[in-house]
């Protein structure tokens, strides 16, 4: 049995979980978000509480159960409280500026990089040198951030790109400027 899948969804107040067949609906005071997940696992609604069950032990049915059980945990926590990626800018000159609802990136190319976030997520500039992403669904959240991140990957050798907060960057030494050709 899957340590996660077994374990029982709370739903707190104020938010609502509705099944129809395979596709789960959360309502809840930020947003509604709808998925629809494998037509072999059964979600029940009992009593404020969500139980996610397998039909068999099949490899399958064993990977699914505690995916489909984080999915809607995850729904019901992105409802009630919402999810957010925090993200740093570090090399001189490199600045985050809020145009708008559209994200403006100065990380040393010829041109600024723009990002406008699509609907239902909010990116927020509070430094120049920091970025907050937030939304109700946590994949698209995590997917807005690692796309910013990707404009300047942190590089190994100062360290300078976006990065996440509290995210470790293993640092490489760099060239040693010795004799060459000669014994």
């Amino acid at each position: 049995m899957s340590r996660i899948g077994k374990k029982p969804v709370a739903i707190p107040a104020g938010v609502e979980v509705t099944v129809d067949g395979n596709v789960v609906t959360v309502n809840g005071p930020k947003g509604r978000l709808s998925r629809e997940l494998h037509s072999d696992i059964v979600v029940n609604v009992e009593d404020n509480v969500v139980h996610v069950s397998r039909p068999s032990d099949q490899k399958l049915h064993r990977s699914l159960h505690g995916l489909s059980r984080t999915l809607i945990a995850n729904m019901v926590e992105g409802v009630t409280n919402g999810f957010s990626k925090n993200l740093e800018l570090v090399g001189v000159g490199y600045r985050a500026a809020k145009q708008g609802k559209k994200l403006v990136l100065t990380v040393g190319f010829s041109h600024p990089v723009e990002f406008e976030p699509e609907e239902g997520l909010e990116v927020e500039v509070p430094a120049p040198t920091k970025i907050t992403v937030k939304g109700i669904d946590k994949e698209r959240v995590g997917a807005l951030a690692a796309n910013i991140r990707k404009v300047r990957e942190p590089e190994p050798y100062k360290g300078k790109g976006i990065k996440y907060e509290g995210e470790v960057i293993r640092r490489k030494v760099g060239k040693t400027g010795g004799k060459k050709g000669k014994k």
